[in-house]
């Protein structure tokens, strides 16, 4: 049977890059909070509904509708899963284990904050074609100027540092107690996540062992 594992690390920690290289490798769905909220709306189900008023009233979809969610699309999946932005609470960590949905492994990318300011920090966009740029690691041929369009590139305001640096506190804050909850049930393993892409996916296949 194919492993069930959580994917935890912090905004701009990479890990949505290794999600897609790890479910390719692993043969299992990557599962994300976003996705299950989407498809339980357009599938227009009982909780899609509920879901979908909050949403357009631009407000959060409370926790008891989450948990519902998640659980209605886990029971789809009989052979393991990456499951991606979920729990993120010890009261979401609790209902999925009352869905009966057994994880295998919780993988933690971790990588210190700093370096997380100076990636998220550096970067730089193109509004007119998209192309994303990185002032020390990928900067543009041109200061300021996107190489594929000619547009002016932009620094998203959500990338900012003093916004950054809340959302690093925000992310702490929230992944500590499940750190401690799935370090106790022995299901936690971290990997350092201050490498190339290649090296920290070696060490996720390590740990799972596939």
């Amino acid at each position: 049977m194919k492993k069930r594992v959580i994917l935890m690390g912090p905004p701009g920690g990479g890990k949505g890059t290794q999600a897609v290289t790890l479910k390719e490798a692993m043969k299992v769905p990557h599962i994300s909070t976003g996705d299950m909220l989407r498809a339980a709306r357009k599938a227009g189900t009982e909780l899609g509904k509920k879901a979908d008023a909050y949403i357009s009233a631009g407000q959060l979809v409370p926790d008891e509708l989450v948990n519902g969610i998640v659980a209605e699309r886990l029971a789809q999946e009989n052979d393991g899963f990456l499951l991606d932005g979920y729990p993120r609470t010890v009261a979401q960590a609790d209902a999925l284990e009352a869905a009966g949905q057994a994880i295998d492994a919780v993988v933690l990318i971790d990588v210190p904050d700093e370096l997380i300011v100076s990636r998220i920090v550096g970067r730089v966009s193109c509004p007119g074609c998209g192309c994303v740029y990185h002032k020390e690691t990928m900067p543009p041929k041109t200061d300021g100027i996107c190489d594929k369009c000619g547009g002016t590139l932009v620094q998203r305001n959500d990338d900012r540092e003093d916004v950054v640096r809340e959302r690093l506190a925000a992310y702490h804050k929230q992944t500590q107690p499940l750190v401690d909850y799935y370090g106790k049930r022995g299901l936690l393993v971290t990997v350092n996540g201050n490498a190339s892409v290649d090296e920290v996916f070696d060490q996720i296949r390590k740990v799972l062992e596939f």
